[in-house]
């Protein structure tokens, strides 16, 4: 008599546990896009200068990315539940501090916590998905209940920033994150598994500090040149960070088990694909930015239908990533990419022109520019 070695599939405990998995998720990713209808009215209460509004909006994403492989050894090694729930914390704290920050400092620096905390929850939630999971059909299915959750997020923020701001203050962006970090702390421990990885992977804070060492002071200084011109201090910044890159580039290369393998540039796929996906999330994330204020400042438009119209492309985006799989089998990928950044274009030139709309009224909300 023989038996079938399968592993057994997700009870009901396991899509319980999902569904609170999805909520961090969800709200990591929303921190990315509800800002931006902020920007106006934090800027008038907190006075930010220019370059300031920018390290406001970018510190959280520069830091999940300069922390997110790292917390991805670090949840190997202390476990993933546990790195999950320390994330989750520090997600609701730095969030009530950026909610009642006081100065642009102060929020500048709780964002960059939350962006640290935020590169804690996302692998954190990835693995714990994949470990729970171990049917194959199931396990597809988790992932694209997982995605939906990122994509939501992202889709959603702009529609919750502008409901928060038609009724509250610019604080009450980041207070939305904090029930959904606190039922978390409260669930996760009986409903999710705190199996370590087997073998987890070297720490290599060297790498971490280097790797930082070259995006923030190559961005401050990239900043620093526009607001200022060619002075000492963003030369400075630039040369830095950019011989912090040669340093990172040669470590990666020596080391047997680096933080980000180089081989893979090679690929001249991956090359081209990186390349195209860095240009559209600058031109978007650049774009949103002055839509956002100007919707706002010169249209007159509230917080709420500023954030419904945000939401058209968004909604747009996501049934783009949904139907372009199925379509990558009959037609060559070159062919589709290039075909969306043509529909794309398509909408920047009209975007440029001037809307015809009435003078700025007193209820559309504070400008976006505060002191230099």
């Amino acid at each position: 008599m023989t038996t079938a070695n399968t592993r057994p599939g997700a009870g009901p405990r396991e899509w319980v546990g999902l569904a609170v998995l999805g909520l961090p998720t969800f709200l990591v990713s929303m921190d990315f896009s509800v800002l931006y209808l902020a920007v106006p009215h934090l800027s008038a209460a907190l006075a930010p200068s220019g370059i300031q509004q920018l390290w406001i909006v970018d510190i959280y994403g520069l830091l999940i990315a300069g922390f997110l492989v790292t917390m991805g050894t670090i949840g190997d090694r202390i476990g993933r539940k546990k790195l999950l729930l320390i994330g989750g914390a520090v997600f609701g704290i730095a969030s009530v501090a950026a909610a009642f920050s006081t100065s642009p400092q102060m929020l500048i620096a709780s964002r960059a916590l939350l962006g640290v905390a935020g590169a804690a929850v996302m692998p954190s939630v990835l693995a714990l998905v994949t470990g729970m999971f171990t049917d194959q059909r199931q396990r597809s299915r988790a992932l694209a209940i997982y995605l939906t959750c990122f994509m939501g997020g992202l889709t959603l923020g702009p529609l919750v920033g502008g409901v928060l701001l038609e009724y509250f203050w610019w604080g009450s962006v980041f207070l939305v994150a904090v029930p959904g970090m606190v039922l978390l702390l409260v669930c996760g421990p009986f409903l999710l598994p705190g199996r370590r990885a087997a073998q987890a992977g070297r720490l290599d804070p060297v790498s971490v500090v280097l790797c930082l060492a070259a995006i923030l002071p190559f961005v401050y200084g990239l900043k620093e040149l526009v607001r200022s011109g060619w002075q000492w201090w963003p030369a400075v910044a630039l040369v830095s960070g950019i011989a912090a890159g040669v340093v990172f580039v040669r470590r990666q290369r020596n080391l047997e088990r680096p933080m980000l393998d180089l081989r893979m540039f090679g690929n001249r796929t991956f090359r081209s694909a990186l390349t195209l996906m860095f240009v559209t999330a600058v031109v978007g994330a650049g774009t949103l930015l002055l839509v956002t204020s100007y919707l706002q400042n010169v249209t007159g438009l509230s917080p709420l239908t500023a954030g419904l119209l945000l939401m058209v492309p968004n909604v747009l985006m996501i049934i783009g990533n949904l139907s372009t799989p199925p379509l990558a089998g009959r037609i060559r990928p070159a062919y589709l990419i290039a075909g969306g950044l043509l529909v794309a274009g398509t909408g920047y030139p009209p975007s440029s022109r001037p809307a015809s709309a009435s003078p700025r009224s007193p209820r559309s909300g504070p400008r976006c520019t505060g002191p230099a």
